[in-house]
């Protein structure tokens, strides 16, 4: 497997809400290109963070790829919001969609990138029949709903997994990994084929949140 530059995501999760222009500048001056954002809704994940509005003023401020997690009850009903918003990426759980190919396209039609994303007890496998349709795989390392867990190091055997399939099959998905991404666990994120660590508490909560994304990548 080639080394590569995998690509940082700051998670705003773990910004500072009262100000979040500020947590989109700091993801801009530390040269990052996109921004996640996770949208809870208290049913499928505990917590309520925020909706289609959050994603349509954070575009209204920045011009980086927009990476929306929707861990949220009936997606379907969010993605035309999403769409006028100005998302880029809209994932959706293969856990609580019962048509997910029928979301996944509409996704494409209203011209975003379409990724699924799967819990840890999830595995690849229940991914089989939507691999060749995704634009990009996420892998929560944590169980979803809160920042700052420790990341699951059994889930980083998925990465592998879908980076062999992607080689075999001559996928195009990127692979993306959201959870307990930090200084002592990217090195074996990295080294399974990550595209894309979504990282919160160690992005915002790193004293130069620049350096760290240097470190982070491994250079």
């Amino acid at each position: 497997m080639m080394k590569k530059a995998i690509t940082i995501a700051p998670s705003v999760l773990s910004a500072d809400f009262v100000n979040m222009e500020q947590g989109i500048r700091l993801i801009e001056k530390a040269e990052c290109k996109w921004i996640h954002l996770d949208l809870m809704d208290g049913q499928f994940v505990p917590l309520i963070t925020f909706g289609t509005q959050m994603v349509k003023s954070i575009r209204g401020i920045t011009d980086l790829v927009l990476d929306v997690h929707l861990m949220i009850n009936s997606p379907e009903n969010q993605l035309d919001f999403l769409a006028e918003a100005g998302a880029d990426y809209v994932t959706v759980h293969v856990e609580n969609t019962v048509h997910t190919h029928r979301i996944l396209s509409r996704i494409k039609e209203l011209g975003m990138k379409a990724g699924i994303a799967v819990v840890p007890s999830t595995p690849v496998s229940a991914l089989s029949e939507l691999l060749g349709m995704v634009d990009l795989v996420l892998v929560m390392t944590v169980n979803p709903g809160f920042g700052g867990q420790k990341l699951i190091a059994s889930c980083v055997n998925k990465i592998k997994q879908l980076y062999d399939i992607r080689e075999r099959e001559g996928y195009s998905f990127l692979i993306s990994a959201d959870g307990g991404f930090n200084r002592e666990t990217a090195s074996s994120v990295r080294d399974a084929g990550i595209d894309v660590a979504v990282c919160g508490s160690s992005f915002f909560g790193a004293d130069d949140p620049s350096a760290e994304v240097v470190v982070l990548q491994g250079k």
